[in-house]
């Protein structure tokens, strides 16, 4: 389908390369991940990214209750409803009237299974006990208020119930009906799966090393399949009770199970496993889906082990058993020959229930933001629509080849039709320029009857006087007939015609006005020298089409006392290409002079030896003119701090020594022409150097003096000096000394000289 789409994108590239220079861009919408930011009414969203219309999806009724854990319908299309807390089994008629056909003091009715005469299994926890709901003999009387007088729904006289069995557990998960009528009752604590016939005789069918059996299922074949909490592990099971271990999930509890006409068994999978099991190596990788948190089960509340509930991730009373936290969910093929795939994975979304259309294909009910998918065993998907409530908890058969579908929080019935709805509706995410923009024409992608609509507004809520809505004519030139401003959002309306309303994308053109480049600080460092970094590659697509922020390596700075360098930050809220010209301006001088234009990287260094001893000023004059035409291009300049220049070193003057009673008396002048002197230094036949103050102690004038004594080794009594690793006698003191001195100015010019003292010499 998207064939059309890149020679479309080809044209698109072409035409804003020419129109580069004028700033026009493109924001484009063509992915899944682009149009699940949206809000979608009766409009699907596939995972190759296209909207289409859903099917009809009509609430039926709300119950009083706020969690849904079972629904089950009869031959009559009535619907009846599996809810908590307290324990409530709801009868909803085809025309929506409802009332109460069970009410026990117990906290929930978990599960619910409707026989071929009509006769309703409704199974509580905890502490569960399966009841058998049927028509009573006060048959035609009308429903009586409830005991609690829940929103006024009746409690139906025309019904009545029995404990049917009382498997004495904790906990019943689920229930299932085989061909002969025979029920089939998963329970907690021990895993054991019990068999009831039409008479209330039961016995353990199949017990399991898991702690819980978690839903059931039949094939086509009569096989009792079953999925458990722990090891997330499939069985079959024969109608004599052998079972063999089809699958073990990567998840640790399967909450779902469904078997298609072809014998292929799906099964839901939430929760992760204490230690990490790889994926069967036929595992094909999953297609990503939008997400929220899922189940698992096996938590402690205090002392008391509690187990997992179908309300995975619900939010309830503490007296419930605690719901999981563990994000992650998986849905699984399992072929008729036993090779199983995961076909869909989840990183949020909690698969509650699974279910098959009128067309055969996987539906997949979760939470916690209550989406219904269509799953394809290529792992191709559907996010076809969104109910009015938290978690979609289950499926069962409804008129005219639709579904009924039942919520929590809150406790709805909706009813899911087989056809498309008669329109439905997609907003798009609000789209930010960042820069007042002027708008124009969309480019649209799509088949079918739609009609597009625009508005825009400068707040980020739409709510906040926008525009109204403007209607697109996609026939025509499209052009989006909006105010300019920062923001801007599109709307399509969906409508069943002879050829499938579906969009694939939209792009909507637009300019920014243009904005001056900001520079925001010049520095200069002298004696630093940058390494020049290599420029990161673009991409193909060019700058005109580019919107995420652009990453510059930081320059790498070098010690190097022939170098001057400049480093400045800078920002363009158009996001243009920006060029750079590097000016300087000594001290008692007029004019500015160019040191470097064309520059696009943010820093500059030039040889020191350019520059003179003195004060200098630098000033960076950044343009936007790579972006925009000669008549539009805007710039900005910002001049850094005065610096100083001093590369000659200072001098050493009237260098004199001599000897006195032992001690060379030394004495020179050090000046330099601009800086003040530093420090200074000698040394005595190549010896170790050591500092010397200047006559009156202050290092603080382009001019020093400096008069000082070194007492020199033998002269004055005592060993004689060190020559050449070797103490010599005064008789062999060499006849000479050589004194060395430096000095260094502020910039660290160093000049140094040397003098020669002689033995016996004044």
């Amino acid at each position: 389908m998207k064939r059309f789409i890149l020679v479309v994108s080809v044209l698109i590239l072409v035409s804003a390369q020419c129109l580069f220079a004028e700033g026009t861009r493109l924001w484009k919408q063509s992915s899944f991940e682009d149009f699940e930011k949206g809000t979608a009414k009766g409009v699907a969203i596939t995972s190759d990214g296209a909207l289409k219309l859903a099917p009809a999806f009509k609430p039926v009724y709300t119950t009083p209750s706020t969690y849904i854990w079972s629904i089950a319908a009869d031959g009559q299309g009535n619907v009846f409803a599996a809810a908590g807390s307290p324990a409530r089994v709801y009868r909803v008629t085809p025309d929506g009237q409802a009332s109460v056909v069970f009410a026990q003091p117990e906290l929930e009715v978990q599960t619910l299974v409707v026989d071929t005469s009509g006769v309703l299994y409704a199974a509580t926890s905890p502490d569960g006990k399966v009841y058998r709901i049927e028509r009573s003999a006060t048959n035609g009387k009308k429903p009586e208020a409830s005991p609690t007088n829940e929103a006024k729904i009746g409690l139906d006289p025309n019904f009545s119930s029995s404990v049917f069995f009382d498997p004495k557990t904790k906990y019943i998960w689920d229930l299932a009906l085989d061909a002969k009528g025979q029920l089939y009752v998963a329970t907690g604590d021990q895993g054991q799966i019990f068999r009831v016939d039409r008479k209330g005789n039961s016995s353990v069918f199949f017990k399991s090393d898991e702690a819980h059996i978690r839903v059931l299922a039949f094939d086509t074949r009569g096989n009792l399949i079953a999925g458990s909490d722990g090891s997330g592990l499939i069985y079959r099971i024969s109608p004599a009770g052998e079972a063999f271990v089809l699958y073990s999930a990567a998840k640790k509890e399967i909450t779902a199970l469904a078997v298609d006409a072809a014998g292929n068994i799906y099964a839901a999978g939430v929760g992760e496993k204490h230690a990490f099991q790889p994926p069967p190596m036929n595992m094909p990788q999953p297609q990503a889906a939008p997400t929220t948190p899922p189940g698992h089960g096996g938590m402690t509340l205090g002392s008391q082990a509690v187990a997992p509930t179908k309300a995975a991730g619900f939010n309830v009373a503490a007296t419930v058993p605690p719901f999981p936290t563990t994000p992650g969910s998986e849905v699984y093929q399992i072929a008729p020959d036993g090779s199983p795939k995961r076909i869909w994975s989840s990183r949020e979304d909690i698969v509650y229930a699974l279910s098959f259309d009128e067309r055969g294909r996987l539906l997949a009910g979760s939470g916690n933001k209550a989406r219904i998918y269509t799953i394809e065993s290529s792992g191709d998907y559907v996010d076809l629509l969104k109910a009015s409530a938290t978690q979609v908890t289950a499926f069962t058969t409804g008129p005219k080849n639709g579904l009924y579908v039942a919520t929590s929080n809150l406790g709805k019935i909706f009813l899911l039709g087989a056809q498309p709805d008669s329109e439905g509706s997609y907003e798009s995410d609000v789209f930010d320029a960042h820069i007042f923009s002027r708008w124009g024409r969309l480019e649209v992608m799509g088949t079918g009857n739609y009609d597009l609509y625009t508005r825009s507004g400068n707040v980020d809520n739409p709510d906040r006087n926008w525009s109204p809505w403007k209607k697109v004519e996609v026939a025509k030139d499209a052009f989006t007939d909006v105010p300019a401003a920062r923001f801007i959002q599109w709307k399509a309306v969906l409508r069943p015609g002879p050829t499938s309303a579906r969009i694939d994308a939209v792009n909507v053109n637009y300019r920014p006005n243009n904005v001056a480049p900001v520079i925001e600080d010049v520095t200069v460092q002298v004696g630093v020298r940058y390494n020049v970094m290599p420029m990161p590659k673009t991409s193909g697509e060019g700058s005109p089409l580019t919107t995420g922020p652009r990453f510059e390596a930081p320059p790498q700075a070098i010690r190097d006392h022939e170098s001057i360098s400049a480093r400045w930050t800078a920002h363009d809220d158009n996001d243009d290409d920006l060029v750079y010209s590097v000016y300087y301006r000594g001290d008692n001088e007029t004019q500015w002079k160019l040191l470097k234009d064309k520059i696009s990287e943010k820093y500059l260094t030039w040889d020191a030896g350019l520059f003179p001893d003195g004060g200098y000023t630098i000033k960076v004059v950044a343009s936007d003119a790579p972006s925009h035409s000669p008549d539009e291009a805007l710039s900005d300049a910002k001049e850094s701090t005065r610096f100083e220049v001093d590369n000659t070193p200072p001098r050493i003057e009237n260098l004199n020594a001599a000897m006195e009673g032992g001690q060379v008396h030394v004495t020179f002048r050090a000046a330099d022409n601009f800086s003040p002197i530093k420090r200074a230094e000698y040394s005595v036949d190549a010896g170790d150097w050591h500092f010397i103050e200047p006559v009156g102690l202050l290092s603080d004038s382009r001019m020093e003096n400096y008069d000082f004594s070194i007492p020199v080794p033998g002269e004055a009594g005592g060993a004689g000096p060190v020559v050449k690793g070797k103490q010599h006698p005064k008789s062999e003191l060499p006849a000479e000394h050589v004194i060395v001195v430096r000095v260094y100015d502020r910039f660290e010019n160093m000049g140094a000289a040397k003098t020669v003292v002689r033995q016996g010499t004044k």
